[in-house]
């Protein structure tokens, strides 16, 4: 299912700035029992990005309203929602009067090897994950830095370079080889009992499991420390997991040749995670 702008259709204008320059914005959200996971903190993340672009937000009620509208028959599923800045001439001007465009659609849920049934548990989350490095690098650019906005070329350009079903995920560098992301999820990883992540201040996106992961760390007194590292920096830590809002928190068992265990501080954040995603679905947060 799929709405434009409210309305149950399957198309934008070819004007659309979104298609043209990749004017835009998007969030990608689980859905739990008809109820899009954690959306509030994907519409603040979504506001922030729309204040740094300059378009125009349409509301938090109108989103919401419309996100119900998709989710509530859905017991497990994936929201996604763009928002770009609408029609606007040829050239890169933007148009004097911002008409945004918002697109809301509803997906199945991705498919993991040993998925429990009406759960979002899968073997990767237990077992953990191979990942790769990859050639390809993340521009730096602090005007943009931090937001999701449509842009991905480099994740695409990532995203070929593997076909080996074996790895689940490639880790991506910026142009001063410093580590930053996977091509669709935030990295960290544990030192000496302190949780590590690249800061992205220059590059990547500021996942919203990212940060509830680091706040869930600080609360439980573990310290989070953001900071630039390198590949062999990466490869001499004790534990590595990658997150996203789709899968959570998967444990990285093998980067390249090097292997890793599946520590007790990423099982002890999972757990932390499991919980406070339980009082969310709740409502006891």
């Amino acid at each position: 299912m799929i709405l434009v702008n409210g309305e149950y259709k399957e198309h934008v204008e070819i004007s659309d700035r979104g298609f043209q320059y990749g004017d835009g914005l998007f969030e990608t959200i689980a859905v739990n029992n008809g109820q899009a996971v954690f959306f509030d903190r994907h519409l603040d993340r979504l506001q922030a990005g729309c204040q740094r672009l300059k378009i125009p937000f349409p509301g938090i009620e109108l989103i919401a309203l419309e996100a119900k509208t998709l989710c509530q028959d859905s017991a497990k599923a994936v929201l996604k929602l763009i928002l770009t800045r609408g029609s606007g001439g040829r050239g890169y001007r933007q148009p004097d009067a911002i008409q945004p465009t918002r697109v809301l659609s509803l997906h199945p849920f991705p498919s993991f090897p040993g998925a429990s049934p009406g759960t979002f548990k899968c073997a990767y989350e237990e077992q953990g994950i191979a990942v790769c490095f990859c050639i390809t690098r993340l521009g730096l650019n602090p005007a943009l830095a931090g937001i999701k906005h449509l842009n991905r070329l480099e994740q695409v350009l990532a995203r070929a370079e593997w076909n080996d079903p074996a790895i689940q995920e490639g880790i991506m560098l910026d142009m001063h080889d410093h580590v930053i992301e996977g091509t669709m999820s935030n990295l960290f990883y544990v030192k000496n009992d302190a949780l590590y992540t690249a800061s992205l201040a220059l590059a990547g996106v500021a996942g919203v499991m990212r940060g509830i992961i680091m706040a869930l760390s600080a609360r439980h007194n573990l310290p989070v420390i953001e900071h630039s590292f390198t590949k062999e920096e990466l490869l001499s830590a004790d534990e590595v997991f990658i997150s996203n809002s789709i899968i959570g928190i998967w444990p990285v068992n093998k980067i390249a040749n090097t292997r890793f265990s599946v520590g007790s501080k990423t099982r002890q954040i999972q757990f932390w995670l499991d919980r406070f995603k339980n009082e969310v679905i709740s409502g006891a947060e």
